[in-house]
């Protein structure tokens, strides 16, 4: 993926569900989270986002903002 811009909230969740029907690499995936994480939006979705953001943060693939 390249990265030109912030990903919004609505592909941010398309990459990390795989809503969009397309095969996402972990460094996608964990961009996407590292953006939600940074906005501060990963914390008021759904329940198992704030948990595989905190997962993520403790495993040092992800940071906090």
């Amino acid at each position: 993926m390249e990265k030109t811009q912030e990903l919004s909230t609505f592909r941010c969740c398309e990459i990390i569900e795989g809503f969009d029907g397309e095969d996402h690499t972990q460094e996608e995936i964990v961009e996407a989270f590292q953006t939600l994480i940074n906005t501060g939006v990963v914390w008021s979705l759904q329940g198992w986002y704030g948990r595989s953001a905190l997962q993520l943060i403790e495993a040092g693939l992800c940071t906090r903002p």
